[in-house]
């Protein structure tokens, strides 16, 4: 390869790969944070790394809502958030897409959590924001991660 080749490639790869993330991260704003969405299925994909985690997820074609949703303790730290309204007002998607995008918390937030690593197999429920109007792809941002027993905030970091 010659010099002016190596030079050409070696300024094309970044941005191409810039591209790509940009095109794969999508910022709050995007979403509908007046409309929380609940979600719960099981893991088909788990990938976990930066710029934040994401998992593919199954969920079933007669989803509904918990009844105890509205009563799950939330961790204190989430507080400004104000999650039991979140809770309160949840509601499953209009859209009948069985397979969905999620979109987790970047991974120091995530282990600053002590969110185990989510796997294939696993079987997770999920509160988060659909992109406005529920237009576009089947993504879910995630508020709160219900998984193992627990709630994790995905948005903030503990105290």
């Amino acid at each position: 390869m010659k010099r002016r080749d190596v030079l050409r490639v070696s300024l094309v790869l970044p941005v191409a790969g810039a591209a790509s993330w940009a095109q794969a991260h999508h910022g709050w704003s995007s979403f509908d944070q007046e409309r929380p969405i609940y979600l719960e299925g099981r893991v088909l994909k788990s990938q976990w790394r930066n710029p934040h985690a994401e998992l593919e997820l199954e969920v079933s074609a007669a989803l509904r809502l918990p009844d105890d949703l509205a009563q799950r303790a939330l961790p204190a730290q989430t507080a400004p958030v104000d999650g039991k309204a979140l809770l309160a007002r949840a509601v499953v998607p209009n859209r009948k897409d069985r397979r969905w995008e999620i979109e987790l918390a970047p991974l120091t937030r995530l282990q600053a959590w002590g969110v185990p690593e989510i796997e294939a197999g696993d079987v997770v429920a999920l509160l988060g924001f659909t992109f406005t109007g529920e237009k576009g792809d089947a993504v879910l941002r995630v508020e709160y991660l219900f998984a193992g027993g627990k709630a994790y905030g995905l948005r903030s970091s503990p105290a």
